[in-house]
């Protein structure tokens, strides 16, 4: 497997939407619940619409029975992900039991290359250099929940490394990059 890099700039990621929501809202959701939960690919294209919507609305935590571990996670849905859920499924009539990114061709969830040829080329189209895949997403979320001052040590248990050292090489964070930090306690 070939390394893959994160999505750094803010733009980008804005230019990735635009170029996604273009294509298919449902790609469009895709990359956003990557992006902004860190799951494996395997553990997004096994969601079924009855784990993130209930009630014709989003719910506010998504339990994961993890692939690699058999552990269950929780995962909160922020705004920008119920945004592109409401987007997505509201204007359908959804069965609880089908797959959230299920296949045009079939009731099966698209295959982790179509995953990848979506991501990949959404991010041509938008004028990014460096490699880009479908761990990209889950890179993109780490890389900004650190830049955004999420712990390391926190970041690292949502991706069961053994680490901080082997999550900051794992989201491209340099360890001897010196960054001015704006500790706000504002009291």
């Amino acid at each position: 497997m070939e390394f893959v890099e994160p999505i750094r700039g803010i733009k980008d990621i804005n230019k990735m939407k635009g170029i996604l929501k273009q294509h298919s809202q449902r790609d469009l959701l895709f990359f956003v619940l990557g992006i902004n939960t860190g799951l494996r690919v395997s553990d997004l294209l096994s969601l079924k619409v009855k784990d993130v919507w209930e009630d014709a609305k989003p719910r506010d935590f998504l339990y994961v029975v993890e692939s690699h571990s058999d552990q269950e996670q929780s995962y909160y849905i922020n705004r920008s992900v119920k945004k592109e859920l409401k987007a997505f499924l509201s204007c359908l009539d959804p069965n609880p039991q089908d797959y959230l990114f299920k296949s045009k061709k079939n009731n099966n969830p698209i295959t982790r290359q179509q995953a990848y040829r979506i991501i990949n080329l959404a991010a041509k189209e938008a004028g990014l250099t460096g490699k880009i895949g479908t761990h990209t997403l889950r890179k993109t979320f780490g890389y900004h929940a650190y830049r955004k001052g999420i712990a390391i040590s926190f970041i690292s248990q949502i991706f069961h490394h053994h680490s901080s050292s082997e999550t900051l090489h794992y989201i491209g964070i340099d360890k001897s990059e010196k960054r001015a930090v704006k500790v706000d306690v504002n009291l």
